[in-house]
């Protein structure tokens, strides 16, 4: 077995064990999100615009708020995860809400394998490349399945973020991909309380390194943002400074805590 195939296996098992308890917990509020609400954040929602009638694919969709949410607003949808029992609670919360939003059960880097179609926008968001080894590969499945003119949206954590330790007191990570970053965790960023133990796999990626796969394959950058915050209150140590709006109690808006790219298939 080669050390990818085990680091995904890994990912998977502890991707799979957080299910339950991210559906069931107050961070995603599925009860809120059953009744209506939508899952988008403010950073995504102006960078989408308008999706009435576009067709989309959301890589790493977990299990399934922002998809649903993408078809609730009119979109052709079709969300991606490697996690099967994600995608199993996805198929259910979709046919729970009435939306026909489609779901498979990929891993990102197999995709073309599985599905020979083009949409009009590619959609990822916070906490997605981290689990990924080799952005060059991930921006090939994202061009390939980009009609012309097709626009991808992406919006992530700063890799700045990354290069802290859990407490934000000192840089403990290299800024740099130098290679799997092996870790433990206890509980989940959504419960951190809850009696949840496992192993994970990640990787760092800086900005060269996210820019230049996604320009390597015919993509033009059409706008980039920082954002100082976090619209989703998943580190220790926040304070919130507006409505959805979380910081780093004593690093103030010292840091950029989220990027979005715009860009577009030529």
């Amino acid at each position: 077995m080669n050390d990818e195939k085990q680091f995904f296996e890994t990912n998977q098992k502890s991707w799979d064990a957080r299910v339950d308890t991210h559906v069931d917990s107050e961070f995603y509020n599925n009860e809120a999100f059953i009744a209506g609400e939508n899952a988008l954040k403010e950073i995504e929602i102006a960078i989408l615009g308008d999706v009435k009638g576009l067709k989309i694919l959301h890589l790493q969709c977990h299990f399934g708020q922002d998809s649903i949410s993408l078809s609730r607003m009119g979109a052709d949808v079709t969300g991606v995860d490697f996690s099967p029992k994600a995608i199993e609670t996805a198929i259910h919360l979709a046919l729970k809400t009435g939306q026909n939003t489609r779901f498979i059960c990929s891993n990102i880097y197999d995709l073309p394998e599985v599905l020979n179609e083009q949409f009009d926008l590619v959609y990822t968001s916070y906490g997605t490349i981290g689990w990924l080894p080799d952005l060059n590969r991930w921006a090939k499945v994202v061009a390939h399945f980009l009609k012309p003119k097709g626009k991808l949206v992406f919006v992530e954590f700063h890799p700045v973020v990354w290069m802290f330790d859990d407490d934000f007191l000192k840089v403990a990570y290299n800024y740099f991909n130098s290679g799997p970053i092996i870790e433990n965790e206890t509980g989940t960023y959504a419960d951190k309380n809850a009696a949840l133990s496992s192993e994970y796999v990640m990787w760092n990626h800086d900005f060269g390194e996210v820019l230049g796969s996604l320009l390597s394959q015919n993509l033009e950058l059409k706008e980039f943002q920082e954002y100082d915050y976090s619209p989703y209150n998943c580190f220790s140590h926040t304070v919130e400074v507006g409505p959805s709006r979380y910081q780093i109690e004593h690093l103030n808006n010292y840091i950029p805590m989220v990027y979005s790219l715009l860009m577009e298939k030529k």
